[in-house]
């Protein structure tokens, strides 16, 4: 198979240099394009931000001269955005228009109702959203998106368990301030510190958990009807969001079958390069999972889970996913290879 052509709108960013690494000698990707706001335009990427990454910067990269946000100006197949919401929109919508996939990190998107926002392990058939999308909207290209990075790790491991009939899911965050981007959180207000809150996250996990774990209606998604509680927390971590989730069932479950659930979940998607050996990677050890040990199980796209048990109407554990690899770029790769897979790219 040829490669496909593929470029990187908002290139600078903390995602969009993780979107660089890991899109770095694909096996089914090339990168032909570097686009980022008007200040870089024209310099070489070396020269725009200080990478931060622990490899090196791709030597041949560093020289690409950055793009304008133009999609006639940029050769791809695929565009990949790790760009901020308050203009994704717009910006992801022009590459559409002018016959461009786009596989979108951004928010903007997510919850348009012909706009597929896609867990490759969990809801892959939500793709035939893609020709929805082309024939009411005129585009030759489409949009897909995948969810928050919070969401991301919390819904992998609902996906085995939805055979229990969950009724609810609360959910309380601890999330890396790598998740806020390089110039995010200050060191002054994270060191020594816990803040509660983050902008937007809880409504994220509450409302895109639902599409996520929806049905396919006539005219788009119809969103599942278990409730979800989100409570978010930034804390002094650099990668790895960890989760802490509650789960209420119909029916009365032990968490020996919820670890055999877990232990069991294959969604047969082996043939993608980003795909890991195992999705979910049950822990044993009672202080398990944690950040710093355990994020980048399976080059990052892992999700660990861990501490198991029965609670009064359904069981509680812990998960942990890497934010910048399964809960962004990773995460937009792939469902860039699902896309090539499928025959839509």
């Amino acid at each position: 198979m040829d490669k496909k052509k593929v470029a990187i709108l908002g290139a600078t960013g903390a995602v969009g240099q993780r979107f660089i690494q890991l899109l770095d000698k694909h096996p089914w990707f090339e990168i032909t394009g570097l686009a980022a706001s008007e200040r870089n335009v024209g310099k070489k990427y070396k020269d725009t931000k200080k990478w931060r990454l622990d490899t090196q910067l791709p030597e041949e990269i560093g020289e690409y001269e950055i793009l304008p946000m133009d999609p006639k100006k940029i050769d791809a197949d695929l565009v990949f955005s790790a760009l901020p919401a308050d203009v994704a929109g717009e910006i992801e919508t022009n590459f559409a228009k002018e016959g461009i996939a786009v596989s979108s990190n951004a928010s903007a998107n997510r919850m348009e109702k012909d706009i597929p926002l896609i867990i490759p392990e969990v809801n892959k058939e939500h793709l035939y959203l893609i020709d929805l999308q082309k024939e009411k909207r005129g585009w030759e290209g489409f949009i897909i998106t995948n969810p928050n990075c919070s969401v991301i790790g919390l819904v992998v491991t609902l996906k085995p368990l939805m055979k229990f009939c969950m009724k609810e899911v609360r959910v309380a965050t601890m999330q890396a301030v790598s998740g806020a981007g390089f110039d995010g959180v200050s060191s002054m207000d994270i060191l020594d510190n816990v803040i509660p809150y983050i902008k937007n996250e809880e409504e994220k996990m509450e409302t895109e958990t639902l599409k996520l774990l929806g049905t396919i209606d006539n005219d788009g998604i119809k969103p599942a009807t278990i409730k979800v509680s989100a409570s978010c927390h930034r804390v002094c971590v650099i990668d790895g969001h960890t989760e802490s989730i509650w789960v209420k069932t119909d029916q009365k479950i032990d968490a020996e079958d919820v670890k055999k659930a877990f232990l069991t979940f294959d969604p047969q998607l082996k043939d993608l390069p980003s795909e890991p050996k195992k999705v979910i990677f049950l822990h044993d050890r009672e202080d398990r999972p944690q950040a710093r040990l355990d994020r980048n199980i399976g080059r990052g796209m892992t999700v660990s889970v861990g501490r198991v048990r029965n609670d009064f109407d359904g069981i509680k554990y812990i998960a942990l996913s890497h934010n910048t690899i399964r809960g962004a770029a990773g995460a937009s790769i792939l469902n860039g290879e699902l896309l090539v897979r499928e025959g839509y790219v």
